[in-house]
């Protein structure tokens, strides 16, 4: 098995396909309007899957977190400690939600996080050097 990608289970999907394609850069492969959305991030799948569709196909009901949660982070890379700080005041000017702002931590890498409308974390940070694999 390899890793596809990654989704979400959530709850409105309009809100949350504009702050991922419109706020973060990710490409949208569907219309907005379908309750099995893929978008595209640097090559790497992203689902988004309405919560009332998965429970539909699994016959099941799930409990969900309201509010600013920690079940998972999204990690997002940029290049340098300034790349940081730039892309957290843009996300922020476009609507995201401030969880930290820009700081550099003792292990030497430049981190903040933000929060999607439904309270996931996304961290955006640095260790001041090109992303290697």
């Amino acid at each position: 098995m390899r890793l596809d990608g990654f989704g979400l289970l959530v709850e409105d999907m309009g809100k949350m396909i504009r702050f991922y394609r419109d706020v973060l850069g990710f490409e949208i492969k569907e219309d907005e309007d379908t309750s099995n959305v893929y978008l595209i991030k640097d090559g790497t799948l992203f689902l988004l899957y309405g919560r009332k569709d998965f429970e539909t196909m699994t016959n099941r009901k799930y409990e969900y977190i309201k509010g600013l949660n920690g079940h998972f982070e999204l990690a997002l890379y940029v290049d340098t400690f300034e790349e940081v700080d730039k892309a957290y005041a843009d996300v922020i000017s476009k609507g995201a939600v401030s969880v930290l702002e820009p700081t550099t931590e003792p292990w030497g890498q430049r981190t903040c996080y933000i929060a999607d409308p439904e309270g996931n974390l996304i961290e955006i940070g640095s260790f001041n050097k090109p992303f290697e694999r």
